[in-house]
């Protein structure tokens, strides 16, 4: 017996939910269609958004025959072998479709190039992966590039009434029958596959029943794919907005999703140096700290030190003046660094060293009456520079006091 999953698969484009920027009136897909003039497209979007079965309809638009290949199943000799039938068809009758091409690799990649180039096939690609690291350049460019969303909850309900039309109405409480689309997270394949794990229940499912029976998604989260570098993205830039809610959010997804702590741990003291600096400089040593109590407890309750530090980063007072002084160093020390610093600040262990006037001059500091000389530092052929500039925000509200303190008994020097 097919899957509902196949069941219900859409047998029209206007039967597939959740794309209308694809498939409205003003969509590309539409367009397309209308124009009669089909193109190579990679479909890129989360697992159960409708890429096969819209790769499938397109296909039949055009009435070509749809040639389903998997790059975990085939290989360069299978597409070899299609493309060489495909050149004694007309042009357009056939369509190569191709599941998670992000698997093949460059090579096999390749291969595609002269003849989605020549239009001795249509090419349809699939992919869950961002094609701008998956997929090489020149094939890229051969393709356009369709970008479809996860389905949000109306397309996940109108999946669900094409099921109980066609089949039956599910016996579910409404506060089950909300908590079945959230577990669905926006994948419509995995909501039929729970609706077929329900569906012969007789009585009715509360939320807690409703979770005895369906197996609990893990979070759509891999660590080696851009899920990786979007969430931990969405956290630091949470902290950095001081949005402490939004970071504990995507920190718990991050760790629901089997993410390493010692990585977010190590994340949070870039936080501290990169977005907090100055303006907190505890910020730091609660980091780290916090680190060091996650490596002594573990999971879970290291988490709590964790969670209990980056509540801390997000509401501290922010300032990247640091890191931007360092980066404005950088860039002078490159433009600068064949120039000598000045003779008066370098020791002399060498009598002929004394005798080329190094440390001539020098004035010890302390010495002075305000412990500063006011003397110059930077080498005597390089203007002197101010790379850092404190904000007005935290302790460095404090740090810009005593810059300005310093720079206006460097100007009576």
């Amino acid at each position: 017996m097919k899957p509902l999953a196949e069941q219900l698969r859409p047998q029209e484009i206007s039967d597939i939910v959740g794309q209308d920027h694809l498939l409205g009136p003003e969509g590309l897909i539409t367009r397309i269609i209308s124009s009669q003039k089909p193109v190579s497209l990679l479909l890129w979007g989360p697992p159960g958004c409708g890429k096969t079965t819209l790769a499938r309809l397109y296909a039949k638009a055009f009435n070509a025959e749809f040639i389903p290949m998997s790059a975990v199943f085939h290989g360069t000799a299978d597409l070899k072998k299609w493309i060489e039938e495909a050149r004694s068809q007309p042009l357009f009758r056939k369509i190569i479709f191709v599941d998670e091409i992000h698997r093949f690799n460059k090579a096999q990649q390749d291969v595609f190039l002269p003849f989605v180039e020549d239009g001795t096939i249509l090419l349809v690609g699939a992919t869950t992966e961002n094609p701008s690291f998956a997929l090489n350049n020149a094939l890229l460019s051969r393709l356009r590039v369709l970008p479809l969303k996860s389905l949000d909850e109306t397309s996940l309900s109108h999946i669900l009434e094409r099921y109980e039309k066609t089949h039956k109405p599910l016996p579910l409480t409404a506060s089950a029958r909300t908590l079945l689309l959230s577990l669905s997270q926006g994948d419509g394949r995995y909501l039929l596959n729970m609706i077929e794990n329900i569906e012969d229940t007789k009585k009715s499912l509360d939320e807690k029943a409703l979770l005895t029976l369906v197996q609990r998604r893990p979070a759509l989260y891999d660590k080696h794919d851009d899920g990786h570098y979007n969430l931990i993205s969405a956290l630091h830039k949470s902290v950095r907005g001081s949005d402490a809610d939004a970071a504990l959010y995507y920190f718990s997804r991050m760790l629901e999703g089997g993410e390493s702590p010692e990585y977010i741990a190590r994340r949070m003291v870039r936080m501290a140096v990169e977005d907090i600096g100055l303006a907190d400089p505890d910020a730091l040593n609660i980091a780290l700290n916090a680190w060091r109590a996650y490596d002594q407890l573990g999971s879970p309750e290291g988490d709590l030190a964790l969670a209990q530090a980056l509540l801390y980063l997000a509401l501290a007072p922010k300032s990247n003046a640091a890191y931007t002084a360092l980066s404005a160093a950088k860039e002078a020390a490159g433009k600068t660094g064949h120039l000598s610093p000045p003779k008066t600040i370098l020791n002399a262990p060498t009598r002929l060293m004394r005798e080329m006037d190094y440390g001539k001059d020098y004035i010890y500091d302390h010495d002075t009456p305000e412990g500063f000389s006011g003397q110059n530092y930077f080498p005597d052929d390089m203007p002197r520079e101010e790379f850092y500039h404190p904000i007005e925000r935290g302790f460095e509200r404090e740090l810009k006091r005593r810059a300005e303190y310093f720079q206006r008994l460097r100007e009576r020097a």
